[in-house]
This record gives structure tokens, C-alpha cells and sequence, in this order.
């Protein structure tokens, strides 16, 4: 059996030059002024259960851009520079999932995403096809911020930790460290398997890799699939069904896993221990999820017992 599998996940997991610079880092509030109010946005459908969010670049807009945090930089469609004759443009290196290509860059004066406006200097240039987007919010955007995505009321909210309420609410608090501006988690497990996991959420489902799959011996085999990343190009991988995930105190069943030997692992330096990308089918099984880039941990509040049963059931 041949699985639809669509991903645009950590397609910018490591850029060189790199696109994250310190002057396009929105910066939190300092010590002595009172922390900004939060911004809550309305979150788009998207075809392949992922986040969209409007964006306005100078003037012009909104845009439909993904809320990926799993790129490591903002990426905008060649379309849309071209459109908007952005024309400070470079080169750079990007890692794709499946690929590693050269793409042209271009600096955005003036990105605003709710109530903050900020420049992009390095954005990837990429086929609109591709991101199925008008462009990504990747890292570059979202540094010192808390990411709250709310399935329920279907919003997403950036703010510091503290105009969010904290850990107030949150029954998993796990922690993470940083590697290319990604979180990535150490308290986990996969069938019993210690595993790495990076909370992405460009990705429509969850990929494994190969060290994962040489220790996955008690798991389904669902057939072969491949995924398409945003330079366009596809990789081939099979499919495993694992009975269990375990993050933190708490437990999924039945997560659906596409395994491929995929760039971006190496990047994160993830190449020779089990990990995983956590993406969108798996992530909407929590009521709330926040990434705090800033305090580098990740806050899940569950549903009640109700709608758990409900998310779990919605994921397959």
C-alpha cells in the first residue's frame, strides 16, 4: 500500500551563509519594560494539515505564509520576490529533506507578522508549487519568542513566555537544547527506543531515521511512499506503523513513521543516534502546544478524555 506523504519539514535545517543573523532576530522586551501583549492570529486551513498565518511584507499583503518550525530561515516564493521586486539578492546553500541545492536569496526590508515588523536579510527564493504557500516562517522569525499553537480554538499566539501565562495550564513541560535554532528534545521514546525529537511543524507527518529504523524491529510495515521537500525534489521511503510514543509523561499509540536517510538529520547532528521528526498529524493530538525558543523547552496541555480519544482517532 502506497501512502500519500507530503512534506515541506525542516527543509531549511541548515543554510550557509546562514540565514539567522542576530539583526533579524525580533528581540523580547528588556528587564525594564513590561512585556508585550500577546498576538493571536487565525489560523488558515491547509490542504495537508499545516499552519498558515497572514503576513504583510512593506505595504503589500497579507501573504499566506506556513508557520514551520522546522525551518531554520523565512523563505518566500520567487513569484512573490519577483512581484514585489525584491532585488537585493545572493546565493546560498540549502538542506532540503531530500536534497542539498544552491538557491538564490533575497533580503526582505520589511516583514510584519501581527503587531511586529522586522527585516529578513537572507530569505530563500523558492517555486511557490513547491512550499504550497506564498512563502515559510521559519527560526529566524520566531527566536526569543514562545510559539503557542491552540488546536481548539484554532490560533496560533507569539509572545515571550510571560505574556503567555507561563507554564500556567501546561501539563508537559519538557526540556530541549539548541542546534541550528531548532529545540531539539531528549526525553522520548519510541517503542521503548531512546530517540531525538524535533518539533516541526511544516511537516505534514512524521519521518524517522535510519539508526531509528535498524532498532524499530516491532513495527508494522505500511508499504512504500516517498516525500517532495521545498526544492522539489522526492525521496523514496517505506512506511512503519510504532505501537507506541512516549514524550514526557505522556503516551501516544499507533504513530505512523516515513523513514528516509534524509539531510537534515546530519545538519542537527542526528545522523548516528535514533530521532525523529514530530509533525502535524501527531501534534494535533494536544489541546495547546508551545515551542519557548528562548527558555528551550516545549509545554503540551492535553485534551480532555474525550476529545483525546477524538485526536487520536483524527490522526489516521
Amino acid at each position: 500500500m502506497a501512502l500519500p506523504f507530503i512534506l515541506s519539514a525542516l527543509a531549511l535545517a541548515a543554510m550557509f551563509p546562514s540565514a539567522v543573523a542576530a539583526a533579524d532576530t525580533p528581540q523580547a522586551g528588556t528587564m525594564s519594560e513590561p512585556p508585550p501583549e500577546p498576538e493571536i492570529l487565525a489560523l488558515e486551513p491547509d490542504p495537508h494539515e499545516r499552519l498558515t498565518v497572514p503576513v504583510k511584507i512593506g505595504t503589500g499583503g497579507p501573504y499566506r505564509f506556513l508557520v514551520d518550525t522546522g525551518a531554520q530561515a523565512t523563505v518566500l516564493s520567487r513569484t512573490l520576490a519577483d512581484q514585489l521586486q525584491l532585488l537585493d539578492r545572493e546565493s546560498a546553500l540549502l538542506v532540503g529533506m531530500a536534497s542539498r541545492q544552491r538557491v538564490t536569496t533575497a533580503m526582505i526590508p520589511q516583514l510584519t507578522i501581527g503587531l511586529r515588523t522586522f527585516p529578513i536579510r537572507s530569505a530563500p527564493l523558492l517555486e511557490q508549487e513547491n512550499i504550497g504557500a506564498d512563502g515559510i516562517l521559519g527560526l529566524d522569525s520566531l527566536q526569543g519568542q514562545r510559539v503557542m499553537l491552540d488546536f481548539v480554538e484554532n490560533t496560533i499566539s507569539v509572545a515571550d513566555a510571560e505574556a503567555l501565562g507561563g507554564v500556567s495550564g501546561f501539563e508537559i513541560v519538557v526540556r530541549a537544547r539548541r542546534k541550528l535554532g531548532q529545540l531539539i528534545v531528549a526525553d522520548a521514546r519510541l517503542n521503548g527506543i531512546p530517540v531525538a525529537v524535533v518539533i516541526d511543524t511544516g511537516a505534514q507527518g512524521s519521518v524517522g531515521n535510519l539508526p531509528l529504523l535498524r532498532r524499530l524491529h516491532r513495527a508494522d510495515e505500511l508499504g512504500q511512499s516517498h516525500l517532495t521537500d521545498v526544492n522539489g525534489v522526492q525521496v523514496p521511503g517505506g512506511m512503519r506503523l510504532a505501537r507506541n510514543f512516549d514524550l514526557g509523561r505522556v503516551r501516544l499509540s499507533q504513530v505512523a513513521l516515513f523513514f528516509a536517510d534524509a539531510p537534515p538529520f546530519a545538519a542537527l547532528g542526528l545522523s548516528k543516534r535514533p530521532a525523529l521528526i514530530l509533525g502535524m498529524r501527531d501534534l494535533r493530538a494536544f489541546r495547546r502546544v508551545a515551542i519557548d525558543f528562548a527558555a528551550q523547552r516545549i509545554l503540551f496541555d492535553l485534551p480532555t478524555d474525550a476529545s483525546w480519544q477524538s485526536a487520536l482517532n483524527d490522526r489516521f
